[in-house]
């Protein structure tokens, strides 16, 4: 969250993010009650000095006048009055902070919806198959017709077991995923310099809040019902609160976790959208990155992290995108945010595997992670960042739809055969 400290010297600043962002916030609300904690305080302290110097002035009197104990009573209940309006006041400003988005990073183009994301960079030959070799001489199908056709994915039988947007992998489909969310672990374990984390699938209430899901979101989240439990939407949860309340020593600074969980998102503000295939679902898999680093050097730091991410679509032989997030496509807690998405040839669309985001001390703040540059120094905020590394389904989405070949089978990517028992070719 932002402190209120800046948003009582920023108000012009924070005002024009939220602006920026297309979204609304109660900046007003929490200026007045500030304005009025303050005078609250300020009210308590001067009759907590008025009755400090009338009991040090009874206690030198041998005789203690009525009037006075009367007096010091008046203070003392007005003072516990005052108290107990300022822990009101501040319960209420503590609520109303976390509806306040964060303040975007100069370098975010502004922009008033999605269509005005900059595309950054472009990787690969979107006319060119790499499982064919060359630009295709067949029809082209969707995955859902190759999944279908190959029995690897049983969208109906999944969809019987728990409802639309839930899918049941079978045979090569299910040892396919498991094999991509395993190299990915590995390729950013051994090369990239993570350390590997299998986080819980439930989260609790101050975990949520932590990355901001919470309470601004919370209709989106799965929760368990009579427990203040909720399945995580992304291990970004878990894995970002691993050092709640923590001061972490700057020796030990950068952390870089990745790990794989499954995700849960109603996804209630896309109903009807995108419904085909694997393209929108309730649960899914994915590897995760996250990172805790020094201030100075979050904004490196991203350009790292989606860089990693990059490399698993290009060791694929995928052909993607980077989009710089503009203002009005920016998550609530981000300061900027990279998208990757992946070329889908069969559905011919491209289709986001991968947001790369630097939430700078937003949710350290939140979560009170800090740490100390030097013994005696100050406590600082850790700033957080993470990203896709990918999310499988739309990354199986374009294997399936890349690597198809005019048989109806679909060539395995050369980095994942290993993992796939030395598969080569799924008929």
């Amino acid at each position: 969250m932002l402190s209120l400290k800046f948003i009582r010297e920023n108000p012009g600043l924070v005002r024009q993010a939220v602006a920026k962002r297309r979204d609304t916030a109660p900046i007003d609300e929490i200026l007045a009650l500030d304005e009025r904690r303050r005078a609250l305080l300020t009210e308590s302290e001067q009759l907590k000095a008025v009755r400090n110097q009338t009991s040090q002035q009874i206690a030198k009197m041998k005789e203690r006048p009525t009037a006075l104990f009367e007096e010091m009573r008046r203070t003392s209940d007005r003072i516990k009055v005052l108290d107990a309006e300022v822990g009101q006041v501040e319960s209420e400003l503590e609520r109303l902070l976390l509806y306040v988005p964060n303040v975007p990073h100069p370098s975010v183009p502004e922009g008033a919806s999605e269509e005005d994301n900059v595309v950054s960079r472009t990787w690969g030959d979107r006319s060119v198959l790499p499982g064919f070799g060359g630009a295709p001489d067949f029809p082209l199908r969707p995955h859902w017709d190759i999944a279908r056709e190959l029995g690897i994915i049983d969208f109906e039988r999944g969809a019987k077991i728990a409802g639309s947007g839930f899918i049941l992998y079978l045979g090569l489909g299910a040892r396919l995923e498991r094999a991509l969310l395993n190299w990915m672990i590995d390729l950013h374990v051994e090369k990239h310099g993570y350390v590997e984390a299998f986080p819980p699938f439930l989260a609790n209430r101050a975990s949520m809040v932590g990355t901001t899901q919470i309470p601004k979101f919370e209709f989106d989240m799965y929760k368990v019902e009579d427990e203040d439990l909720f399945l995580i939407p992304t291990a970004e949860v878990p894995l970002t609160n691993a050092h709640r309340d923590e001061v972490i020593s700057v020796e030990k600074l950068p952390i870089y976790y990745t790990g794989y969980s499954a995700c849960f998102r109603k996804e209630a503000g896309s109903a009807g959208k995108d419904t085909r295939g694997l393209l929108r679902v309730h649960q899914f898999n994915k590897v995760e990155m996250v990172k805790y680093v020094l201030p100075e050097t979050s904004y490196d730091e991203l350009e790292k992290l989606t860089a990693n991410a990059e490399e698993v679509l290009q060791l694929l032989r995928l052909p993607y995108r980077v989009l710089t997030m503009c203002t009005a496509d920016l998550g609530f807690g981000q300061t900027k945010k990279y998208d990757l998405e992946v070329w889908a040839p069969g559905v011919q669309r491209w289709l986001e595997v991968s947001s790369c985001s630097n939430f700078e001390e937003f949710q350290a703040r939140r979560e009170n992670i800090r740490f100390r540059r030097a013994p005696g120094a100050h406590l600082e905020y850790v700033h957080t960042l993470n990203g896709s590394g990918l999310a499988a389904p739309r990354t199986i989405i374009a294997i399936l739809e890349s690597y198809q070949q005019p048989d109806g089978s679909v060539v395995v990517p050369e980095v994942l055969r290993p993992y796939m028992g030395g598969v080569e070719v799924v008929r």
